[in-house]
């Protein structure tokens, strides 16, 4: 599964936010099933960023976010993201060559 979560960030915030997202994905990524992360900005809109990570599955995010450390580095951030649905179930992964 992959969790997208998107935010405004004021240009005044954004060295605060890079901060917060690179502690924030440092303890996401200790956890068990965690595959990967990214952080991006939209490219038409500079105060518009997302944080995205991906899961073995929904039960493994489920779990990172009750461990402690996540809780204190990681659900503040995650708070502040803007409200609408942030897990997406991974229906389709294309192969290499089209197959």
């Amino acid at each position: 599964m992959i969790v997208i979560t998107r935010y405004t960030v004021p240009a005044e915030q954004v060295e605060d936010f890079r901060a917060r997202a690179a502690e924030a994905l440092r303890v996401l990524g200790a956890r068990p099933g965690f595959v990967g992360s990214r952080v991006g900005r939209a490219a038409d809109d500079p105060e518009l960023w997302t944080v995205v990570t991906e899961w073995e599955g929904a039960g493994h995010y489920r779990r990172a976010l009750s461990d402690f450390e996540v809780r204190m580095a990681a659900v503040p951030l995650l708070s502040q993201a803007r409200d609408e649905p942030t897990a997406y179930e991974i229906v389709n992964v294309p192969t290499p060559g089209g197959g």
